[in-house]
């Protein structure tokens, strides 16, 4: 086992290991016994789906999440100073998009150890892989201000952007608030803006559509107020 900081993608839901995480990821992840994680129970419930008869007792955990001390985490490299292998996972797609990691990289990066990232699903990149919009340059801005003068502001200013520089835009919403923010969409955008709208990616409930504003506005939307869901927008 390579003295490494592992980058490990996990699930989106609560789709199969086996669909959407390589054979050669198991490997791995079966012979690291140090963790930085976002979620310690969504992490041991990870590693369990993808090897019943890894023994979770015998395996440290460090978190690191929004509540975490970013001056602290210099600490969680220390294995790797002792030579063993550390992976880094967050509760669901790739660590570092749309989620923590990118300090303890950094540092490690800083530090000249070896940083090796996993193939496996990153939500953005599914999305505009299926939307039928410019991924030789696109977006992804996070999440969009929560207040609803902020988040108008905000989603003509990408508008603008994406029809100035052909440049596709992708963001995310917390799930309860989805059917606010297509609502809102709906309203100030141009009517021949396009949009995709991909929840649920690789899961049971996946729902991936583009059109345009439009049409959008004479179609009956799904209820998303429980689901991931990513949004695009391309001219």
């Amino acid at each position: 086992m390579e003295k490494a900081l592992y980058i490990i993608p996990t699930t989106l839901g609560d789709t199969p290991t086996d669909h959407v995480i390589p054979s050669f990821n198991h490997v791995v992840i079966a012979q690291i016994k140090f963790f930085i994680v976002e979620n310690v129970r969504s992490a041991r419930r990870f590693l369990k789906k993808i090897d019943k008869n890894i023994d979770i007792d015998t395996l440290t955990f460090y978190e690191l999440n929004e509540h975490t001390d970013l001056h602290t985490v210099d600490r969680y490299l220390v294995p790797l100073e002792t030579g063993d292998a550390v992976g880094i996972l967050s509760d669901a797609g790739c660590p570092t998009i749309a989620d923590p990691g990118a300090a303890v990289i950094a540092l490690a990066q800083r530090r000249r150890f070896r940083v090796i990232p996993l193939v496996g699903p990153s939500a953005p990149l599914l999305a505009i892989m299926s939307s039928g919009f410019n991924g030789q340059n696109f977006a992804f801005n996070g999440y969009l201000p929560a207040k609803p003068a902020a988040r108008v502001q905000r989603l003509r200013q990408l508008e603008t952007r994406l029809y100035k520089e052909n440049q596709t835009q992708l963001f995310i919403e917390t799930p309860y608030r989805n059917m606010k923010l297509i609502e809102t969409m709906l309203t100030v955008l141009r009517v021949e803006t396009k949009l995709c709208i991909a929840a649920g990616i690789t899961c049971p409930e996946e729902y991936i559509r583009t059109m345009e504003i439009a049409e959008w506005q004479q179609t009956r939307i799904p209820d998303f107020s429980k689901i991931p869901a990513l949004f695009a927008l391309y001219r």
